[in-house]
């Protein structure tokens, strides 16, 4: 593996030991402060109607909930909780916080996903679960704790995992992806989590081929609908949770000049969100927004923050689509962008 996340990690420890250090410095200052508000207020960059110490107790105890509820395999109990895209969800979700993952409140139940993510990846090709949906996100977990949590497991466990998505997309002869590495269709929810997952592990250090990323985009272009969306498998019928993926995608390759992104854009601000798949479009919809319009975002956010302190359950949880594991992820992980903790949540 490169020098590349070696410098990285040494560079995110100095970073947390820098981090909490102006924290403490900054509650000894402010007496009255309670730790956690002063600690959110260091962590938050720009203001929001809610208090930073408000959105945090938030988070704080979605986490709590995950914790508990997570079993000593390391995975959760519901009925989508053991599949390596929710528990991978679940990770990320924990490290976006920006606690030390080695030594922090959450460290234990990081190490014990990670040790369940990887049991189930096939050492011989790299696959994680039995979908690429579950790949997809799983990689993106490996992608955001190499570099950041010490697991030598970890560097060659995300080279197999993106290996397959570049091996999968050469076979594919849409150029995307679809349920099995050996599909010979696509689509586009598939596609984008393969996209995301490759662009954190290029921010990690890895050699992602440029033609993968842009024999990717490509296949987005041929979904693309004339309302600004993307379709499923074809350039009709487009819905705002699709339109988030393809806007996020578009962001992420540095194609914010293109004519198909700002058509999505203005497509995903008229779609007025998506109630069936609810924290599937928020974990989308939350990136999309933050790197098209910091003020669109704030908006976004605010309404965001809102609706979910409404809805998190007495113990700390969200119900959802894909079970309690995943509901309550995805809403942490729409949430996180008020952190900008991960590289993949960068600008």
């Amino acid at each position: 593996m490169p020098n590349g996340p070696q410098a990285l990690r040494r560079g995110r420890s100095a970073a947390v030991i820098g981090h909490w250090s102006l924290v403490i410095l900054w509650a000894m200052v402010i007496g009255h402060w309670s730790f956690r508000e002063a600690r959110a207020q260091q962590l938050f960059i720009e203001k929001s109607d809610a208090s930073p110490a408000m959105i945090d107790a938030m988070y704080v105890k979605g986490l709590q909930h995950l914790v508990k509820s997570q079993t000593a395999e390391g995975i959760w109990a519901d009925v989508y909780g053991r599949q390596p895209g929710v528990v991978g969800l679940c990770i990320v979700a924990m490290l976006a916080h920006g606690d030390d993952p080695n030594v922090g409140p959450y460290s234990g139940a990081i190490k014990r996903a990670l040790n369940a993510l990887l049991a189930q990846q096939n050492k011989e090709t790299g696959y994680l679960g039995n979908s690429m949906y579950n790949h997809g996100f799983g990689t993106l977990a490996l992608a955001e704790a190499y570099g950041a949590v010490d697991d030598a497991r970890l560097g060659p466990a995300l080279q197999r995992a993106i290996n397959l998505i570049i091996a999968s997309q050469a076979r594919n002869p849409a150029g995307g992806w679809r349920y099995s590495p050996d599909s010979s269709d696509a689509d586009t929810t598939v596609s984008g989590a393969q996209m995301v997952a490759m662009f954190a592990a290029r921010n990690a250090g890895l050699a992602v081929p440029e033609e993968a990323i842009q024999k990717g985009l490509q296949y987005f272009a041929k979904c693309k609908t004339p309302e600004g969306g993307w379709g499923y498998t074809g350039s009709s019928g487009p819905n705002a949770a699709r339109c988030a993926i393809g806007v996020l995608v578009l962001a992420l390759a540095k194609q914010k000049d293109t004519a198909d992104y700002k058509s999505a854009w203005q497509y995903l601000q008229n779609s007025g969100g998506d109630a069936h798949y609810q924290q599937y479009y928020l974990y989308y919809a939350a990136q999309a927004y933050f790197h098209s319009s910091p003020d669109a975002w704030r908006k976004w956010n605010a309404l965001n923050i809102r609706t979910l302190a409404a809805t998190q359950n007495k113990d700390g949880s969200w119900d959802g689509s894909f079970g309690n594991a995943f509901g309550t992820a995805a809403s942490l992980l729409s949430l996180a962008l008020n952190y900008r903790f991960l590289p993949i949540y960068e600008r």
